[in-house]
């Protein structure tokens, strides 16, 4: 049976994201003649061509698409053994912490508070990911933690701990004909556009009518202002309230949950420290102001069958 080749698997990769072996190539920072004779040489190992190619164009065959998606999570996970592998070699073990800007239910300083007076606390470095990738961050080895929101983000692989639990709030532009009701249910929103998320195929549109697509907080906000969308949002990412904008409770939406979140696989007491000063930190800001995390807001996480994404 073939074998493959990391490098090889590069060099295929390049070329079919980029259709076009000059882009490829410069992509590669190599001469285009070797990727081209690199590719071939890849077929006949393979004993199938993956490329259809002619003076105007290249194009995937089925098994060159079938390469291009086993191939990427291949070289992912390549690079997250060896991104893990050099974490678990550094002797000053810093602790790398991916969150979305606004992303912490105010429970940032706290749980980093909680850390510091830990025996066994290290540098903690705080990435900031965007509203979709938080977790491939954790997933790649880029990230040892994140603080992701549960249904919205994407679980797979991980382990997490609830942090808290909260309603939705839906952000509607001024003028709407919601914006005068006190609160608002989800059959209310129920013809209503709601945002898609550039990478993410479940928009949480109740009637399954997406809206445009957005990648980031600050775009989301700009469509509602300009009537092209609502948005359902977790209360800590929908608040503080932004001006020219109505912020109005829904009060059937199921609750969701922001958690802490780390790779299955991983056991190192470093993370594990972490998560426990992440725990202990919500249960103090519950005694301290009310808001329900720690035991009180552990449990199955809100279904993804209702409105928003962060």
């Amino acid at each position: 049976m073939a074998e493959l080749e990391t490098r090889e698997l590069e060099y295929f990769v390049a070329v079919a994201e980029e259709l076009h072996f000059g882009r490829a190539a410069t992509r590669l920072a190599i001469a285009q003649p070797a990727l081209s004779k690199a590719v071939r040489r890849l077929e006949s190992r393979l004993g199938t061509t993956l490329l259809h190619r002619s003076s105007r164009q290249v194009a995937l065959t089925p098994a060159g698409e079938a390469l291009l998606t086993h191939g990427r999570h291949a070289l992912n996970a390549v690079g997250a053994a060896a991104e893990k592998a050099r974490r678990a070699g550094d002797r000053q073990g810093r602790l790398r912490l991916v969150i979305k800007a606004g992303g912490d239910a105010n429970l940032l300083s706290g749980i980093l508070a909680a850390y510091a007076r830990r025996p066994d606390a290290r540098q903690v470095d705080v990435l900031f990911g965007g509203a979709t990738d938080r977790a491939d961050h954790v997933r790649d080895g880029r990230a040892d933690a994140a603080l992701l929101y549960v249904p919205f983000d994407d679980t797979t692989g991980l382990h997490h701990e609830t942090l808290a639990v909260e309603g939705r709030v839906a952000i509607l532009p001024p003028g709407h004909r919601l914006a005068s009701r006190p609160e608002i249910t989800l059959a209310d929103l129920a013809q209503e556009a709601l945002p898609r998320w550039k990478g993410v195929r479940w928009t949480g549109a109740p009637e399954g009518r997406p809206g445009p697509e957005v990648e980031d907080g600050a775009v989301l906000l700009d469509m509602i202002r300009l009537g092209r969308t609502v948005a359902v949002l977790p209360r800590s990412l929908a608040l503080p309230a932004r001006p020219g904008l109505v912020y109005r409770p829904v009060a059937d939406a199921a609750r969701s949950a922001l958690v802490v979140a780390w790779a299955q696989d991983d056991r190192r007491p470093l993370v594990a420290s972490f998560v426990a000063a992440a725990v202990e930190a919500a249960e103090e800001a519950e005694e301290a102001d009310g808001v329900v995390s720690g035991a009180a807001g552990r449990g199955p996480a809100a279904p993804p069958e209702t409105a928003g994404r962060p």
